[in-house]
């Protein structure tokens, strides 16, 4: 079997039992971590070993219904599910769009079904040449994990936290465990965690980290004698807040209702740092976020979050908020940098060690593609360890991982760059991306009123085609040689009936 086996990095599979109860004979992988990356990482995983264990330091909601988990705090804001995603997900779960569809989440057609403002232009509506998901990260994590969990390869610890790995700097051979709620006592224990009561062992052939932004990954490999990875960051200091309302004079509504518009964007940029986004939830209800940059950040008193829609660069949405009913109280978030762990470059990497989701690479939030590169990361799991041409060596199945998630860093830390403020080892620019800045500002200006231009930016953003669409000879010749066209001088309510 070409699995981890392989990725492990030796010709057959240790013995279980040696580490404890929940130790048994046969392939066994840890993934740490159970949000999206993590499941759909089991999933890919399940066809290759006998048995994979999900370590979750998080309990997963009770009942029927989705519902956020307090170790998922930014799932009360926003969460798209981009098109290249779309596509991943379908592919490893097929039959999950209709899923998603049949549960009520909004599919949202771009640019038809937004009111879209970007560098002081209002977007033309024009058909939809892509479409988003926008319901609740609960939704959609509940979904994957009832089908992911359904496979009886796959069982949960729910409530436990890996405190360290097992092995050393040649081979990880497992997880160090601690059920959350333990007391803790003195010392220096594995990954600096300290000594904790209850610690037990929990052996792998495979570890794959999927614990997200706040991965403690780093330590522990350096615990036990390997590199920590180089990492690279680019902070804009970005916040944001966001708050449920119900729209009440019918400006906004779902597919499902006769309103023309589905929700309102304001993307900032470097001249205009103030963004807003709101959009259509599963329930008919609508989700509103500022967004503000270092020393802007939107606030989370309630009155004061109304009043930040005066930043904006027009009253359309401190209007709509106005006569809008809130149903909930206003949630921030602050943690939105951008960094990329680079296990690929040289360095001392232990065997059976791989990351993937957020604790490879996480971008800013406000970019939406968290969710679609957990999915495209799962693929591009899958992928290398099928692959019948090559062996699937742990280094070689990691770079395969860092490969999905390339497209996504290039779009947000290249935007990220150029935002005032912007800190971070990875902030400097370089003479291609003083070139390149040139033409994809040449190519912003021109995506709000023309169709063949939008329609190759949007495909790029979406994670469905490479950077490289916005080079073809028809958009080349656009951006190079087309004035830009003429849009609308107002928000635009209405969607055009025929692109031209």
């Amino acid at each position: 079997m070409c699995s981890v086996n392989s990725v492990r990095g030796t010709s057959r599979w240790d013995e279980g039992g040696a580490g404890g109860p929940e130790s048994s004979r046969g392939r066994h992988v840890v993934v740490v971590g159970g949000s999206l990356a993590g499941l759909l990482a089991a999933h890919v995983l399940a066809g290759h070993a006998d048995r994979v264990t999900v370590v979750e330091r998080d309990r997963y909601p009770e009942g029927a219904g989705p519902a956020p988990r307090p170790g998922v705090p930014q799932s009360r804001h926003p969460h798209v599910l981009l098109e290249g995603g779309q596509l991943a997900l379908e592919a490893l779960l097929p039959g999950f769009m209709e899923e998603l569809r049949e549960a009520g989440a909004p599919r949202v057609g771009m640019p038809e079904d937004m009111v879209q403002w970007q560098s002081g232009r209002w977007f033309r509506r024009l058909p939809a040449s892509t479409y988003l998901h926008t319901g609740s990260r609960a939704q959609m994590e509940s979904l994957i994990r009832g089908r992911v969990l359904a496979n009886p390869a796959v069982t949960v610890i729910e409530g436990t936290d890996v405190v360290g790995l097992l092995g050393d700097a040649t081979r990880v051979r497992g997880v160090l465990l601690r059920e959350r709620g333990a007391g803790a006592g003195a010392g220096a224990g594995a990954g600096g965690d300290g000594i904790r009561a209850e610690q037990r062992e929990l052996v792998a052939d495979l570890v794959v980290d999927a614990s997200g932004r706040g991965t403690k990954a780093p330590r522990w490999l350096a615990a036990i004698g390997a590199d920590a990875p180089h990492e690279e960051t680019i902070d804009t200091g970005l916040a944001y807040a966001s708050r449920v309302y119900r729209d009440t004079n019918g400006t906004l509504g779902s597919e499902r209702s006769a309103a023309d518009t589905l929700g309102f964007y304001v993307v900032p940029n470097p001249d205009q740092p103030y963004g807003v986004v709101v959009l259509p939830l599963e329930d008919g209800t609508h989700l509103a976020t500022f967004s503000g940059l270092r020393g802007e950040e939107p606030p989370t008193n309630e009155a004061e979050f109304e009043a930040y829609a005066k930043r904006m660069p027009h009253p359309l949405v401190h209007q709509w908020l106005r006569a809008a009913e809130p149903l909930s109280p206003v949630s921030g978030f602050r943690r939105t940098a951008n960094v990329r762990r680079r296990y690929d470059l040289p360095g001392r990497r232990p065997a059976g060690f791989l990351a993937t989701g957020d604790a490879l690479c996480t971008f800013n939030p406000i970019y939406g593609q968290g969710m679609a590169v957990a999915a495209m990361s799962a693929v591009a799991l899958r992928d290398a360890l099928a692959d019948p041409r090559r062996t699937p060596t742990t280094r070689r199945v990691q770079s395969a991982l860092l490969a999905a998630s390339r497209q996504a860093w290039d779009i947000s830390a290249g935007a990220d760059k150029k935002m005032p403020g912007a800190i971070g080892n990875a902030v400097e620019a370089k003479a291609a991306d003083r070139v390149a800045g040139w033409y994809l500002r040449r190519v912003q200006e021109r995506t709000p009123g023309d169709p063949v231009v939008g329609r190759a930016f949007r495909s790029a953003l979406t994670l469905t085609a490479p950077i490289g669409v916005l080079f073809a000879p028809a958009v080349a010749r656009a951006v190079l040689f087309a004035p830009v066209r003429p849009t609308p001088a107002e928000p635009p309510m209405t969607r055009e009936a025929v692109g031209d």
